[in-house]
Formats: structure tokens, C-alpha cells, sequence
């Protein structure tokens, strides 16, 4: 690899791959879908969050995750912070617990979407129960499929702004 390649590939800024990729899974997540096809959506805006905070820890962090957090809670007309502190806390277990690790595999990350995933599934269904919502895991397994199965989809199309 030549020298100039390194360097226009170590100084590539992802801002605006972070920006579309934010206005992408936004549309994608509350794009108008038939009442069974909607089911099935993942969840494109904690993945896209993830992939941020794990691949470009420099750039997006906690308050990233904050943002991302109260954008969806506004885009899909949720108790305002619910999605946030889920979206805060599974950022801070995620950093915490690979900050030691310098290299992520695809596997690896593979594995802390899917553990991250179920996570935030969990911390809703604690937040609805403590607040008298119905939930029902019968509705939300199928999306959590679909989501730990689009993740590789969504990771080699960012891949390319990875540090």
C-alpha cells in the first residue's frame, strides 16, 4: 500500500457517513410499512449507533448515543428518554467492556449487537412494566431476529469509515 493511501485513508473524517448513516436508519425506522411486514423491522437506529460508538470511539460516545436515544424516542413517539438511557447505558457497557480490546472482529461485534440488542429489549420491557404498559415479547422476538441477521448487512456497508 503506498504512502499516500495510508494517509488519505488515516485522515478520511466519517462525519458525513455518520450523518447519513443517522438519517438512513432514522427513515428506515419509521418508513410506512404493511401491519405484518412492520413486525419485522429491526432496530436500524441502535445498530447504527453501535457501530459508531465501537468503530469510531473518537468521534461518537455517550452523548452520541444520548442523541441517537432522544431522536428515535421523538421519531416513534416514545416516553421521552426511554430509548436514551437504554441507548446510554448499553454505549457505556459496550465501551467499558472492549476497551481493552483494540482489535473487534466482525465476529466479535457480531456478538455485542446481538448481546446489546437483547439488552435493550430487556430495559424496555423492565421500563413499560415499572410504568403499566403492556409489553409482549411475542412482538418484539421477531424484530430482535431481524436485527441480529441485518446487522452484517449494516456493518459492510460502514465498514469502510472503521478506524
Amino acid at each position: 500500500m503506498s504512502i499516500a493511501k495510508m494517509k488519505s485513508r488515516k485522515h478520511r473524517d466519517p462525519l458525513f457517513a455518520i450523518v447519513i448513516s443517522v438519517i438512513v436508519a432514522s427513515i428506515l425506522m419509521v418508513y410506512p410499512l404493511s401491519y405484518t411486514l412492520s413486525g419485522w423491522r429491526p432496530l436500524f437506529m441502535l445498530m447504527v449507533m453501535l457501530f459508531w460508538v465501537l468503530c469510531q470511539p473518537t468521534w461518537c460516545g455517550i452523548w452520541f448515543a444520548f442523541g441517537t436515544g432522544i431522536f428515535i424516542d421523538l421519531l416513534l413517539d416514545a416516553p421521552l428518554g426511554l430509548n436514551a438511557l437504554s441507548f446510554i447505558i448499553i454505549a457505556f457497557l459496550a465501551r467499558f467492556l472492549t476497551r481493552e480490546r483494540r482489535i473487534l472482529t466482525f465476529n466479535n461485534l457480531w456478538v455485542i449487537t446481538g448481546l446489546a440488542i437483547v439488552a435493550h429489549l430487556l430495559m424496555i420491557f423492565f421500563a413499560q412494566i415499572v410504568a403499566g404498559v403492556q409489553f409482549s415479547f411475542a412482538r418484539h422476538w421477531i424484530p430482535m431476529l431481524t436485527s441480529i441477521l441485518v446487522w452484517p448487512v449494516l456493518y459492510y456497508m460502514l465498514k469502510k469509515w472503521r478506524i
